[in-house]
């Protein structure tokens, strides 16, 4: 089965990206698999972008902890719209580096990020994950972004 393709044209109002247009934005960039993860209670504002990503056996490993790399997805994701909300729709993730800090289990997940520079040709993302109810760091990571 296949899907209909998107049209590579920008459409007009998703960029920069505000709390107005997050969803929509959202829906347009990212792929079927990203949507799935369950990211919500987005937050955005200019330079900055927060959301949960709920506690699901579809992202755990053998031991009950959240994957790596499904994490990693969620900050890409969650540091992308971030970049978003600069002055340029971006071109991509062109670096991303995680350190974690403990195992990502028994919880759901607050990910914050924070645009620390958007220069010329780049922003420069710093990224938080947490647990929701404690607020106990599980990962840390810088990105940047292409524009």
């Amino acid at each position: 089965m296949s899907e209909t393709p998107r049209t590579t044209a920008l459409p007009e109002g998703l960029f920069p990206v505000t709390q107005d247009n997050v969803h929509a934005a959202f829906d347009w960039v990212f792929a079927p698999w990203i949507k799935d993860m369950g990211l919500t209670d987005i937050e955005v504002r200019a330079g900055h972008c927060a959301m949960r990503l709920p506690l699901s056996d579809r992202l755990k490993f053998f031991s009950g902890a959240v994957c790596g790399q499904a994490l990693m997805a969620a900050i890409d994701t969650v540091a992308s719209v971030a970049a978003m909300t600069g002055p340029r729709a971006g071109k991509g993730t062109v670096y991303q580096h995680t350190h974690f800090v403990r195992p990502a289990a028994n919880d759901d997940f607050r990910i914050e990020a924070k645009v620390r520079r958007f220069g010329k040709a780049s922003a420069y993302v710093e990224c938080s994950v947490t647990f929701a109810g404690s607020g106990d760091l599980i990962a840390h990571a810088v990105l940047e972004f292409a524009f």
